[in-house]
Order: structure tokens, then C-alpha cells, then sequence
């Protein structure tokens, strides 16, 4: 949807049923945060990050310490490890400074990744001594350093 113009009326956004909690620019927090549900980082982040869904880490964000979810999805900036179960996305404006585990990763064009990719299966097959991988999807960046 969207303000009509020359409307007074406030944006209204499209009505989905999956919510999204949302941590504000000018918010501030030190210590872990655990959520269930879709979550939205805009602020800075000192400690631990659960998120049993979808994390996206905004473009404004800074995280300090570990992060993990179902999928993360990064456009901000991350100084610590990554663990996403399903998969890990660094978008062009992210970086990662820490180790990614994930079976899934893909770094878009300009995406950064500073540490170790672990995308290893957290099970090794009954009849195999050897543990499986999975390919990663990257870019090579533009820039010369972030």
C-alpha cells in the first residue's frame, strides 16, 4: 500500500499474517535476547541473539557476540559468531567479522565474510566415516576493504 498523494493519512502497511518484532535504531541493548517469532534488528547489539525463525540484521545494525536462528539474514554488520540451522545470507551491504556455521550460505556481491565457514551436516550418515559438505554461493566483492 502506501500514502496517497497529497493524503494526510499515515502509511499503512500491507496486512500479512506473520508479524515481525522489531528492535528501533535508537534502541540500545546489552545482554541476550531470545525471541520465537520474524525479528528485526536496527540498533546496536551487545551479547547474545536467539531467534527461533528469521533474524534479519539491518543495514543501521551492529551486533556484538553470537547470533543464531533458523535463517539469518545480514545487511548490517556483525562482529562475533553465526549459526543459522537452515541458512545464512549476507547481503551486499553486510559483513560478518566471526565463523559462520550453516548448511546454506550465500554472500551477495559486495556481501563480506572476515572468519571460517562451517557447513558441515551436524550428523554423519550411519554408513559413512566421512562427514558430508555442501557448496557455498559467493560473489567477489567490488570494494577493496569495508
Amino acid at each position: 500500500m502506501g500514502k496517497l498523494f497529497g493524503s494526510t493519512e499515515p502509511e499503512v502497511a500491507e496486512v500479512t499474517n506473520e508479524s515481525i518484532s522489531f528492535l528501533h535504531k535508537e534502541d540500545r541493548l546489552e545482554g541476550t535476547l531470545e525471541v520465537a517469532g520474524k525479528f528485526r534488528i536496527e540498533s546496536e547489539v551487545k551479547g547474545t541473539v536467539r531467534c527461533k525463525n528469521e533474524l534479519i540484521v539491518g543495514e543501521s545494525a551492529r551486533i556484538e557476540g553470537e547470533v543464531e536462528a533458523t535463517i539469518v539474514i545480514v545487511a548490517g554488520k556483525i562482529s562475533g559468531n553465526v549459526h543459522g540451522t537452515e541458512r545464512v545470507e549476507i547481503l551486499p551491504s553486510g559483513a560478518v567479522e566471526g565463523d559462520v556455521h550453516t548448511p546454506s550460505l550465500v554472500i551477495q556481491l559486495g556481501g563480506v565474510l572476515e572468519g571460517r565457514c562451517h557447513m558441515r551436516e551436524q550428523t554423519k550418515p550411519a554408513t559413512a566415516d566421512f562427514e558430508q559438505t555442501r557448496p557455498v554461493v559467493a560473489f567477489a566483492s567490488q570494494e577493496e576493504s569495508r
